[in-house]
């Protein structure tokens, strides 16, 4: 990929950060209680997340759409599409994890991220408490899939003496 392509398409990923940012803004969806207050259906449960929800599935299945008619993407040279179909334990387990982290937090990871910059203490913990838990994740599953426990990721660098 040429430099001028990647410079292009490092900024199309911003723009489509900034615009993400400003939909959760909009919408709400940064503030804890609104999140919480959709969840809460025995309660004054705030349906309005519906309406975030249904418009981004209609964005995206809409443009999807006019993605997979082009032969090519328009900054990369292939596109790239997952080819995991199985339902497996990580697939279960991480749904659950995020599900009860949204539930107790009222954060998911966009929002989040996006809140961080407001300084708010709940949002630090929960951002720090998410990038502990990302990397505790990675070391245990290059511990408990390699079959050397890791160690031999180790051997690939020289250890001075």
């Amino acid at each position: 990929m040429t430099r001028n392509k990647r410079l292009l398409a490092h900024a199309a990923t911003f723009l489509i950060g900034v615009l993400f940012a400003l939909g959760l803004g909009l919408s709400g969806m940064m503030r804890p209680q609104k999140v919480l207050a959709f969840l809460d259906v025995r309660g004054d449960w705030d349906p309005s997340l519906l309406l975030v929800l249904g418009g981004a599935f209609l964005t995206y299945f809409f443009s999807f759409l006019l993605i997979r008619r082009r032969q090519s993407p328009m900054l990369v040279s292939k596109f790239s599409m997952p080819n995991k179909r199985e339902i497996d334990r990580n697939l279960v387990f991480g749904a659950l994890l995020f599900g009860l982290g949204w539930g107790l937090a009222g954060f998911c990871p966009g929002p989040a991220l996006t809140s961080i910059v407001t300084g708010n203490p709940s949002v630090l913990v929960f951002v720090l408490s998410m990038t502990v838990g990302m990397f505790v994740f990675e070391s245990l599953t290059i511990r408990f899939r390699e079959p050397d426990g890791g160690v031999g990721l180790l051997e690939q660098t020289p250890v001075a003496k």
